[in-house]
Protein backbone atom coordinates (compact mmCIF):
# COMPACT_ATOMS: atom_id res chain seq x y z
CA UNK A 1 0.00 0.00 0.00
CA UNK A 2 1.19 3.29 -0.57
CA UNK A 3 1.30 5.49 2.21
CA UNK A 4 0.80 9.03 0.06
CA UNK A 5 -2.40 7.08 -1.12
CA UNK A 6 -4.05 4.55 1.20
CA UNK A 7 -6.88 2.85 0.99
CA UNK A 8 -8.59 0.61 3.27
CA UNK A 9 -10.13 -2.72 1.97
CA UNK A 10 -13.51 -2.44 4.43
CA UNK A 11 -15.24 -5.87 2.38
CA UNK A 12 -14.36 -8.25 0.25
CA UNK A 13 -17.14 -10.72 -1.52
CA UNK A 14 -16.86 -13.40 -4.01
CA UNK A 15 -19.35 -13.20 -6.69
CA UNK A 16 -19.03 -15.10 -10.31
CA UNK A 17 -15.89 -15.86 -9.53
CA UNK A 18 -14.46 -12.64 -9.10
CA UNK A 19 -14.54 -10.00 -6.14
CA UNK A 20 -16.87 -7.08 -4.59
CA UNK A 21 -14.63 -5.04 -2.61
CA UNK A 22 -15.31 -1.66 -0.83
CA UNK A 23 -13.02 0.80 -0.52
CA UNK A 24 -12.20 4.05 1.66
CA UNK A 25 -9.43 6.11 1.71
CA UNK A 26 -8.87 10.13 2.31
CA UNK A 27 -9.73 12.14 -0.27
CA UNK A 28 -7.48 15.32 -1.55
CA UNK A 29 -9.99 16.09 -3.76
CA UNK A 30 -13.25 16.26 -1.10
CA UNK A 31 -11.13 17.41 1.89
CA UNK A 32 -12.65 13.77 3.40
CA UNK A 33 -12.91 10.16 3.52
CA UNK A 34 -14.71 8.65 0.73
CA UNK A 35 -15.44 5.43 -0.30
CA UNK A 36 -16.25 3.76 -3.46
CA UNK A 37 -17.12 -0.19 -4.77
CA UNK A 38 -15.37 -1.68 -7.32
CA UNK A 39 -15.49 -5.36 -8.60
CA UNK A 40 -12.62 -7.38 -10.51
CA UNK A 41 -14.01 -10.27 -12.69
CA UNK A 42 -11.80 -13.51 -12.72
CA UNK A 43 -8.87 -12.85 -14.73
CA UNK A 44 -5.94 -14.38 -15.57
CA UNK A 45 -2.82 -13.35 -13.45
CA UNK A 46 -1.14 -9.86 -14.51
CA UNK A 47 -3.59 -9.33 -16.58
CA UNK A 48 -5.00 -5.53 -16.25
CA UNK A 49 -8.40 -5.30 -16.69
CA UNK A 50 -10.88 -2.75 -18.66
CA UNK A 51 -12.95 -0.40 -16.42
CA UNK A 52 -16.55 0.66 -16.12
CA UNK A 53 -17.14 3.69 -13.91
CA UNK A 54 -20.94 4.09 -12.97
CA UNK A 55 -22.02 7.19 -11.45
CA UNK A 56 -25.57 6.52 -8.80
CA UNK A 57 -28.58 8.88 -8.69
CA UNK A 58 -29.57 11.44 -6.13
CA UNK A 59 -29.85 9.32 -2.41
CA UNK A 60 -27.80 6.51 -3.69
CA UNK A 61 -24.18 5.25 -2.26
CA UNK A 62 -21.45 3.71 -3.85
CA UNK A 63 -23.29 0.63 -2.91
CA UNK A 64 -26.98 0.49 -4.58
CA UNK A 65 -26.04 -0.22 -7.99
CA UNK A 66 -23.14 -3.08 -7.54
CA UNK A 67 -25.82 -4.44 -5.09
CA UNK A 68 -29.58 -4.09 -7.00
CA UNK A 69 -28.66 -4.00 -10.74
CA UNK A 70 -26.98 -7.20 -11.09
CA UNK A 71 -24.24 -5.84 -13.27
CA UNK A 72 -21.44 -8.70 -11.76
CA UNK A 73 -22.67 -11.17 -13.74
CA UNK A 74 -22.53 -9.29 -17.24
CA UNK A 75 -18.73 -7.83 -16.18
CA UNK A 76 -17.67 -11.03 -15.36
CA UNK A 77 -18.96 -12.46 -18.69
CA UNK A 78 -17.09 -9.73 -20.50
CA UNK A 79 -13.86 -9.27 -18.26
CA UNK A 80 -14.81 -5.49 -17.52
CA UNK A 81 -13.91 -4.19 -13.88
CA UNK A 82 -16.63 -1.79 -12.39
CA UNK A 83 -16.02 1.27 -10.08
CA UNK A 84 -18.68 3.07 -8.01
CA UNK A 85 -18.29 5.85 -6.60
CA UNK A 86 -20.08 7.07 -3.40
CA UNK A 87 -22.38 9.90 -4.93
CA UNK A 88 -21.40 12.79 -2.30
CA UNK A 89 -18.59 13.82 0.39
CA UNK A 90 -20.11 12.56 3.85
CA UNK A 91 -19.40 12.56 7.34
CA UNK A 92 -18.54 14.91 10.31
CA UNK A 93 -17.74 18.88 9.11
CA UNK A 94 -19.30 18.51 5.59
CA UNK A 95 -21.89 20.60 5.54
CA UNK A 96 -25.61 18.84 4.18
CA UNK A 97 -28.93 20.30 3.36
CA UNK A 98 -30.49 22.85 6.39
CA UNK A 99 -33.76 21.21 6.01
CA UNK A 100 -32.54 17.57 5.19
CA UNK A 101 -33.06 17.82 1.63
CA UNK A 102 -32.89 14.62 -0.55
CA UNK A 103 -32.42 16.64 -3.76
CA UNK A 104 -29.39 18.30 -2.46
CA UNK A 105 -26.30 17.96 -0.38
CA UNK A 106 -25.65 14.43 0.83
CA UNK A 107 -26.50 12.03 -1.72
CA UNK A 108 -26.58 14.92 -3.95
CA UNK A 109 -23.25 15.95 -5.28
CA UNK A 110 -24.42 16.43 -8.71
CA UNK A 111 -20.48 15.88 -10.13
CA UNK A 112 -19.48 19.15 -10.03
CA UNK A 113 -16.73 21.43 -8.42
CA UNK A 114 -18.93 23.84 -6.11
CA UNK A 115 -17.88 26.96 -5.82
CA UNK A 116 -20.50 28.39 -3.72
CA UNK A 117 -20.28 28.34 0.13
CA UNK A 118 -20.83 26.00 2.37
CA UNK A 119 -20.64 23.64 -0.53
CA UNK A 120 -17.17 24.72 -1.81
CA UNK A 121 -14.79 23.23 0.68
CA UNK A 122 -16.17 19.65 0.06
CA UNK A 123 -18.04 19.15 -3.14
CA UNK A 124 -15.50 18.84 -5.52
CA UNK A 125 -17.24 15.53 -6.83
CA UNK A 126 -16.28 16.67 -10.54
CA UNK A 127 -12.79 16.56 -9.70
CA UNK A 128 -12.97 13.39 -7.78
CA UNK A 129 -14.56 10.94 -10.77
CA UNK A 130 -12.47 12.58 -13.26
CA UNK A 131 -8.73 12.54 -11.87
CA UNK A 132 -8.07 11.46 -7.97
CA UNK A 133 -10.62 8.27 -8.14
CA UNK A 134 -8.85 6.83 -11.51
CA UNK A 135 -5.20 7.31 -10.58
CA UNK A 136 -6.39 5.85 -6.96
CA UNK A 137 -8.06 2.92 -8.95
CA UNK A 138 -5.34 2.73 -11.57
CA UNK A 139 -2.19 2.74 -8.75
CA UNK A 140 -3.86 0.00 -6.43
CA UNK A 141 -5.76 -2.28 -8.73
CA UNK A 142 -5.23 -4.23 -11.90
CA UNK A 143 -7.13 -2.25 -14.24
CA UNK A 144 -5.60 -0.75 -17.61
CA UNK A 145 -5.19 3.29 -17.23
CA UNK A 146 -6.60 3.77 -21.00
CA UNK A 147 -9.55 1.57 -21.19
CA UNK A 148 -12.44 3.95 -19.18
CA UNK A 149 -16.07 3.66 -20.43
CA UNK A 150 -18.51 5.86 -18.38
CA UNK A 151 -22.52 5.43 -17.47
CA UNK A 152 -25.11 6.43 -14.59
CA UNK A 153 -28.26 6.83 -13.51
CA UNK A 154 -30.30 9.65 -13.27
CA UNK A 155 -28.20 12.12 -11.60
CA UNK A 156 -25.34 10.14 -12.26
CA UNK A 157 -26.67 9.41 -16.26
CA UNK A 158 -26.26 13.53 -16.89
CA UNK A 159 -22.76 13.06 -15.03
CA UNK A 160 -21.32 10.74 -17.05
CA UNK A 161 -22.82 12.25 -20.03
CA UNK A 162 -21.44 15.44 -19.25
CA UNK A 163 -17.93 14.31 -18.11
CA UNK A 164 -17.19 12.39 -20.76
CA UNK A 165 -18.14 15.18 -23.08
CA UNK A 166 -15.70 17.25 -21.17
CA UNK A 167 -13.17 14.99 -20.89
CA UNK A 168 -12.18 13.92 -24.91
CA UNK A 169 -9.59 10.68 -24.92
CA UNK A 170 -10.72 10.10 -21.51
CA UNK A 171 -13.65 7.42 -22.30
CA UNK A 172 -13.87 4.92 -24.78
CA UNK A 173 -17.71 4.96 -24.28
CA UNK A 174 -20.59 6.46 -22.41
CA UNK A 175 -24.40 5.70 -21.74
CA UNK A 176 -26.88 6.47 -19.54
CA UNK A 177 -30.19 4.95 -17.70
CA UNK A 178 -32.75 7.84 -17.29
CA UNK A 179 -30.23 10.34 -17.43
CA UNK A 180 -31.01 14.44 -16.14
CA UNK A 181 -30.38 15.47 -19.67
CA UNK A 182 -30.68 19.43 -19.30
CA UNK A 183 -30.28 20.22 -15.37
CA UNK A 184 -29.91 23.73 -16.25
CA UNK A 185 -33.84 23.66 -17.23
CA UNK A 186 -35.18 21.11 -14.61
CA UNK A 187 -36.27 21.64 -11.23
CA UNK A 188 -33.25 19.21 -9.26
CA UNK A 189 -30.49 20.50 -11.78
CA UNK A 190 -31.71 24.26 -10.84
CA UNK A 191 -31.44 23.62 -7.15
CA UNK A 192 -28.63 21.66 -7.33
CA UNK A 193 -26.53 24.60 -9.71
CA UNK A 194 -28.03 27.61 -7.88
CA UNK A 195 -26.55 26.39 -4.89
CA UNK A 196 -23.17 24.86 -5.62
CA UNK A 197 -22.39 26.95 -8.96
CA UNK A 198 -24.11 30.32 -8.15
CA UNK A 199 -26.94 32.19 -9.56
CA UNK A 200 -25.31 32.61 -12.76
CA UNK A 201 -26.90 30.34 -15.52
CA UNK A 202 -24.49 30.93 -18.13
CA UNK A 203 -21.77 29.01 -15.79
CA UNK A 204 -24.25 26.09 -15.34
CA UNK A 205 -24.44 25.43 -19.23
CA UNK A 206 -20.58 23.78 -18.51
CA UNK A 207 -22.57 20.99 -16.63
CA UNK A 208 -25.47 20.44 -19.30
CA UNK A 209 -25.38 17.95 -21.32
CA UNK A 210 -27.49 19.53 -24.43
CA UNK A 211 -25.94 22.73 -24.21
CA UNK A 212 -22.32 20.56 -24.56
CA UNK A 213 -23.46 18.23 -27.12
CA UNK A 214 -22.87 20.91 -29.79
CA UNK A 215 -19.26 21.58 -28.34
CA UNK A 216 -18.84 18.12 -28.50
CA UNK A 217 -14.90 17.08 -30.26
CA UNK A 218 -15.50 13.45 -30.28
CA UNK A 219 -17.80 11.30 -31.16
CA UNK A 220 -18.35 8.77 -28.34
CA UNK A 221 -21.74 6.72 -29.75
CA UNK A 222 -24.06 7.65 -26.77
CA UNK A 223 -26.67 4.63 -25.85
CA UNK A 224 -29.49 5.78 -23.43
CA UNK A 225 -32.18 4.06 -21.43
CA UNK A 226 -35.53 5.64 -21.00
CA UNK A 227 -38.50 4.09 -19.26
CA UNK A 228 -41.67 6.17 -20.70
CA UNK A 229 -43.38 5.00 -17.57
CA UNK A 230 -40.74 7.20 -15.21
CA UNK A 231 -42.17 9.62 -13.03
CA UNK A 232 -39.92 12.26 -13.69
CA UNK A 233 -40.02 11.88 -17.37
CA UNK A 234 -41.30 15.10 -18.02
CA UNK A 235 -40.69 17.52 -15.47
CA UNK A 236 -36.99 16.32 -14.51
CA UNK A 237 -35.35 14.62 -17.08
CA UNK A 238 -36.40 15.86 -20.64
CA UNK A 239 -34.60 12.80 -23.27
CA UNK A 240 -36.71 15.04 -26.26
CA UNK A 241 -34.09 17.95 -25.10
CA UNK A 242 -31.00 15.57 -25.63
CA UNK A 243 -32.38 13.70 -28.63
CA UNK A 244 -33.23 17.17 -30.49
CA UNK A 245 -29.45 18.65 -29.14
CA UNK A 246 -27.88 15.55 -30.80
CA UNK A 247 -29.83 16.03 -33.72
CA UNK A 248 -28.81 19.27 -34.31
CA UNK A 249 -25.10 18.30 -34.15
CA UNK A 250 -24.73 15.32 -35.40
CA UNK A 251 -24.31 12.97 -32.52
CA UNK A 252 -24.48 9.32 -32.93
CA UNK A 253 -27.32 8.81 -30.15
CA UNK A 254 -29.02 5.94 -29.26
CA UNK A 255 -32.25 6.72 -27.35
CA UNK A 256 -34.60 3.67 -26.68
CA UNK A 257 -37.61 4.30 -24.80
CA UNK A 258 -38.74 1.35 -23.08
CA UNK A 259 -42.71 0.82 -22.87
CA UNK A 260 -43.85 0.49 -19.28
CA UNK A 261 -40.26 0.76 -16.94
CA UNK A 262 -39.93 3.62 -14.40
CA UNK A 263 -37.25 5.25 -13.05
CA UNK A 264 -36.20 2.38 -10.47
CA UNK A 265 -33.21 -0.35 -10.45
CA UNK A 266 -35.73 -3.29 -12.00
CA UNK A 267 -35.34 -0.76 -14.86
CA UNK A 268 -31.64 -0.25 -14.78
CA UNK A 269 -31.45 -4.62 -14.00
CA UNK A 270 -33.29 -5.58 -17.34
CA UNK A 271 -31.34 -3.48 -19.88
CA UNK A 272 -27.27 -3.46 -17.43
CA UNK A 273 -26.57 -6.47 -19.95
CA UNK A 274 -27.04 -4.07 -23.16
CA UNK A 275 -25.02 -1.30 -21.25
CA UNK A 276 -21.94 -3.32 -20.17
CA UNK A 277 -21.70 -5.17 -23.76
CA UNK A 278 -22.28 -1.63 -25.19
CA UNK A 279 -19.12 -0.77 -23.02
CA UNK A 280 -17.09 -4.01 -23.57
CA UNK A 281 -17.52 -3.58 -27.47
CA UNK A 282 -15.52 -0.31 -27.15
CA UNK A 283 -13.32 -1.11 -24.60
CA UNK A 284 -12.30 -4.39 -26.41
CA UNK A 285 -11.77 -2.51 -29.80
CA UNK A 286 -9.32 0.11 -27.89
CA UNK A 287 -7.09 -2.49 -26.35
Amino acid sequence: MDSENPIHVQDKIKVFGGLQLAVSHPSAACRCDMRFSIYLPPARKGMKLPVLYWLSGLTCTDENFLVKAGAQRYAAAHGVAIVCPDTSPRGEGVPDAPDNAWDLGSGAGFYVNATQAPWSTHYHMYDYVVSELPALVEQHFPVEPGLRAISGHSMGGHGAITIALKNPGRYRSVSAFAPICAPSRCPWGEKAFGAYLGEDRERWLDHDACALIAQARERLPLLVDQGDADAFLREQLMPERLEAACREADYPLTLRMQPGYDHSYYFIATFVGDHIEHHARALQAAS
